[in-house]
Order: C-alpha cells, then sequence, then structure tokens
C-alpha cells in the first residue's frame, strides 16, 4: 500500500477531519489516541474517540487537536465547507526550485483531475480537491510576489 500524500488530502466532512488528524499523527508521529488526549490536556482519551465516533467537537478543542495531532484538517474543511481558500501566510522569501516543483505538480494533478473528470472517469470531489490545493498553491505564489519587497524575518526553523 502507498504512503499518503498529507498535503494533497482533503477532508470531505468534519468527521473524515477528525480521522484524518487522527491518522496522520499515528502515521507522522507515532501517536496514538492516547497520547493525543494526553497532549491536549484531556483525562479519558475516550472522550477523543467519541469526537471521531460522533463528527462532534467543542470549537475550543479544535486547535488543541490539531496541534497535538501535528496537522490541521478540521480547519481546512470548515474553510472549504465556507467556500473560502486557505493558504499559508507568504513570507516575502525567494522561492526556490523546490518550490516551483511542487507547484507545477499540484497544476498538472489539477489540470489531469479535470480531464479525468469531463472523460467520465474522475469522482467530482476528487477533482474539487484537486483545484482547491491547485488555486492554494498560485494564491501563496501571489502573496510571496506581493511581499517580495519586504520580506519579513524567517523565524520557523527549516
Amino acid at each position: 500500500m502507498s504512503r499518503p500524500n498529507w498535503s494533497r488530502i482533503q477532508p470531505s466532512s468534519l468527521r473524515h477531519a477528525l480521522e484524518l488528524c487522527k491518522d496522520f499523527a499515528k502515521a507522522r508521529r507515532n501517536q496514538s489516541v492516547e497520547r493525543i488526549a494526553e497532549r491536549m490536556g484531556l483525562t479519558d482519551h475516550w472522550t477523543v474517540y467519541k469526537w471521531i465516533q460522533t463528527g462532534r467537537i467543542p470549537a475550543n478543542m479544535i486547535r488543541p487537536y490539531e496541534t497535538a495531532c501535528g496537522i490541521d484538517y478540521i480547519t481546512r474543511w470548515l474553510a472549504a465547507s465556507a467556500g473560502r481558500l486557505l493558504i499559508d501566510i507568504p513570507t516575502g522569501r525567494d522561492a526556490s526550485a523546490e518550490d516551483m516543483q511542487k507547484l507545477q505538480e499540484v497544476l498538472n494533478t489539477a489540470v489531469g483531475q479535470l480531464l479525468q473528470f469531463y472523460g467520465g472517469k474522475a469522482e467530482a470531489a476528487d477533482t474539487l480537491a484537486a483545484i482547491r490545493n491547485a488555486m492554494e498553491g498560485l494564491a501563496w505564489h501571489r502573496g510571496n510576489v506581493e511581499k517580495h519587497a519586504q520580506p519579513e524575518l524567517c523565524f520557523q526553523e527549516e
């Protein structure tokens, strides 16, 4: 079985977003639900299982859950369900060749999905996810070009 490309997956529901966060924490950080609950400051890990099962999580627990899991699928789903795009805040730094390759790959994937969809070989949800990823990538580069004249200090570890 191939490993999922976590940055390209788009959740289709809140419950799916909760499951994806849990799966990411398990695959990438080797964290169990018990460990996630512990990092969130919860005394009972069954609460997290209940949230995943019902697809209901208190709003004030979304950020702690995403932080404990290490990825923001719930925030992504909330933005997408409201018809919004979500992009990382550009810093105005020079783009690397790797950045350009990632953008090209995302754009090619979107075009490929469109061709498949119009040929009757792809699902609408998959096609929309690919288009959303391409639009987010382009929007980041747009913001990065705008900020290029006044770049921000890089405080993130690379």
